[in-house]
């Protein structure tokens, strides 16, 4: 048995429920924001957001994820892989192990392809602070969490 079917068993919760049930709502909620970026309203919590298409690196599936983006220029957008955890999320995951597979969708408008490339160093930091300008909650994210969050720039192929 493992270390988290011991501690389910011990709190008497059904193995795996909390994770397929978190699972179960963030699909729920992507798919509501796909529908809603694709109806041409592409925001959320003041934020633009458009939807990366990617593909599984496991399953091999498509992935749709609505992702928050802010301008590089006029043909480029920058996503910051952050979330709650310590690790990358999936779609980041996903993007770097398939990144001739990447697309991105813009609010009433069909896909793109994209390369995504990884920004560091001075050019990070550089991306970073417009980030942060835009959207102080990232740079307040970023101090609880010890992962640096990565930057991808993804520009039109």
């Amino acid at each position: 048995m493992t270390h988290k079917q011991q501690a389910d068993k011990a709190t008497g919760r059904a193995s795996g429920s909390a994770g397929a049930f978190s699972r179960w709502m963030q699909h729920r909620m992507n798919a509501r924001m796909n529908r809603k970026i694709r109806g041409g309203r592409g925001t959320f919590m003041g934020m633009d957001v458009l939807i990366l298409h990617t593909v599984g690196r496991r399953s091999g599936q498509t992935r749709q994820t609505p992702v928050a983006w802010f301008a590089d220029g006029e043909d480029a957008w920058l996503v910051v892989a952050s979330g709650g955890t310590t690790r990358h999320p999936d779609w980041h995951l996903n993007l770097l192990a398939g990144p001739d597979r990447a697309s991105v969708e813009l609010p009433g408008a069909p896909a793109v392809p994209v390369t995504p490339r990884v920004l560091d160093g001075a050019e990070r930091a550089r991306a970073w602070q417009r980030i942060a300008a835009a959207q102080p909650r990232y740079d307040k994210y970023q101090r609880k969490t010890d992962r640096e969050y990565p930057v991808v720039r993804l520009t039109p192929r």
